[in-house]
Parts: structure tokens; sequence; C-alpha cells
């Protein structure tokens, strides 16, 4: 228990990694976690694509780039994107996907990885691309993109120190 509220404490967004790919079973490791984050009536509205292809990685990291109008890789070198899409025919799908994602972000941390959320998946595969690419993956345009994790080793540099908590984080109503 102890291990788990330190590794949620100290989990922070890498924006800088090594090329080298992770290992398949740190991956496995990630994605099983993703796979245990609670929804809405245990529907499980969310998946996750698994992008690690360079070209493909490339392509989606420029769509992102483009719709942010900004010249800087969104995706920061990392060697793997894990996409997260839901079912947008449940209501709980939004919240549902960020549970997943916050699984993926945490489990990341425990295992070694670096790792960051990354917004704009929903703008994403509204784009004509983004749709041919749901297609090539077997889902309809019933899923929607509710964000991005990127996963790779840490560089010196790449994560920053926890800002100091605000006061009034916690209410206790009287």
């Amino acid at each position: 228990m102890q291990e788990t509220l330190k590794d949620l404490k100290t989990r922070r967004s890498c924006r800088k990694y090594s090329p080298k790919q992770i290992t398949k079973a740190e991956l496995e490791a990630v994605l099983e976690a993703g796979t245990y984050a609670p929804s809405g009536h245990g529907y499980q509205s969310a998946v996750i694509v698994v992008v690690q292809e360079p070209k493909l990685l490339a392509e989606l990291s420029n769509i992102n780039r483009v719709i942010k109008k900004t010249n800087a890789d969104q995706f920061y070198g990392a060697p793997t994107l894990l996409i997260v899409l839901a079912d947008k025919k449940r209501p709980t799908y939004m919240q549902d996907g960020s549970l997943v994602l916050g699984n993926l972000l945490n489990a990341a941390h425990a295992v070694g990885l670096g790792s960051c959320f990354i917004f704009r998946a929903k703008e994403t595969f509204e784009t004509t691309r983004g749709k041919e690419l749901l297609q090539e993956w077997g889902l309809n345009e019933d899923y929607v993109g509710i964000g991005n994790c990127i996963l790779g080793y840490p560089e010196a540099g790449g994560t920053g120190k926890a800002a100091p908590r605000k006061e009034n984080y916690v209410i206790y109503p009287k």
C-alpha cells in the first residue's frame, strides 16, 4: 500500500525520452493496469491502441502538432504511444477513458518508465485521416479519442519536480 501511495505522489510528466524502445514486459504491465481501470457499470467502453511503428507514430505526432498549431513534436520523441478511445454510446465513456489513462500513467511510473498525457486525441480522430485509422483498426466512428499516453525511458532533465499542492485542495463542508 505504501509503495502505491509513493508512486502516486512521485509520478511526473516526462517530456524528454531516449529513442530506445521499451520492453514487451514493461508494455504489457502498463497495458494490463489500463485494462483494470474502473468503468461505468463495468462496461469497459475504452480501448487502447498501441503505436510503436515509427512512421505511424510520426504521422500521429504531426496531426497533433498541426491541431495545436505548433512546430514542436508533441510526443517529445517517445518511442511508444498508447491511444485511449472510448465508445460514445456509453454514458460514462469520457470518465471510463480518463480512468484508463490514469492507470496507464501511474503503472508506467511504477515500472520505471516515463510517461505524459498528451491531449488532442479527440480532434485527431475527427480528422479524415483519424477516421481512416479507426476503420483500419476495426473501430467505427462511435469511438472518440480520449487522450494519448506516451511512454519511454526518461532522459536526464525530462521530468520536473512537483509543484506545491495548492491551499484548500480538500474541503470539508460543515
